[in-house]
């Protein structure tokens, strides 16, 4: 009898979702950084903005709570990137497949427009950083994408205006597609994504180098600064502003 309970609850756990994702903290010059590795496909990934009543989410705590209703637990939230007043989007925003802010061709204003900028994009087990020009012309049709600015890794090569000397200290946010785990680009094979906060304030290059010297990111974006946070479980967060989009990670509730 005892050995058919322990084997319930062996089936039970097995068929349950995890509550978990790879999260994971690491220092780099000095700085210290907390990173989350996200897997399209296998991890349900998705970008939120407007609830049901037509408003914006706004916070983290707004989107748990729908979710919540949905029968979903959250484990993962943080936000999409730089927005205009009125919580809307400065630039693209496709979520569940439709465009709802147009893709935004800006040569000047901030961060956003410090040229080249990018869309992170995510088209079932596949995700992508592109240069913004460049994703124009893919013709994508992403599930869910995000614009940004600035482009902080392409190809490799960290963005042209970066200075190794600068006293631009800020806490920062991004996003990059890396090597790792199942890989990236190869044909049946799905993306790895891994969005990254610091911990203390950091200039945008070495920002960027942690991404594509210390996480093998070839391809990183920049999302926001000092109002940026993540929510998981373990460490809800404190959120300093409210939100237009909302990048999460949510699981069937148990």
């Amino acid at each position: 009898m005892r050995l058919q309970t322990l084997l319930a609850a062996l089936l039970l756990a097995a068929c349950a979702p995890a509550l978990a994702l790879d999260t994971s903290s690491a220092t780099y010059r000095g700085v210290s950084y907390t990173v989350v590795t996200v897997r399209p496909g296998s991890d349900d990934l998705r970008l939120s903005w407007r609830g049901l009543d037509g408003q914006p989410y706004g916070t983290v705590a707004a989107l748990k709570s729908a979710l919540s209703a949905q029968g979903r637990t959250l484990l993962f939230a943080t936000n999409s990137g730089i927005y205009a007043p009125g919580l809307k989007p400065l630039g693209l925003h496709v979520q569940r497949g439709e465009t709802l802010v147009g893709l935004n061709r800006a040569k000047s204003g901030g961060n956003f427009a410090l040229l080249p900028n990018g869309v992170f994009w995510v088209r079932g087990s596949h995700a992508g950083v592109s240069e913004s020009r460049a994703y124009d012309k893919l013709k994508l049709s992403p599930d869910s994408a995000s614009q940004s600015g600035p482009l902080l890794v392409q190809s490799g090569r960290l963005h042209p205006s970066f200075n190794a000397g600068s006293q631009s200290l800020k806490l920062r946010s991004g996003v990059g597609v890396c090597r790792g785990g199942p890989g990236q680009g190869s044909k049946g094979q799905g993306s790895v994504v891994k969005f990254v906060i610091s911990g203390s304030g950091v200039n945008f290059y070495d920002f960027a180098r942690f991404f594509r010297d210390a996480l093998g990111c070839p391809d990183a974006l920049y999302l926001d600064g000092s109002i940026s946070t993540f929510y998981t479980p373990g460490n809800p967060g404190f959120q300093l502003a409210p939100y237009a989009g909302i990048w999460s990670v949510s699981v069937p509730a148990r």
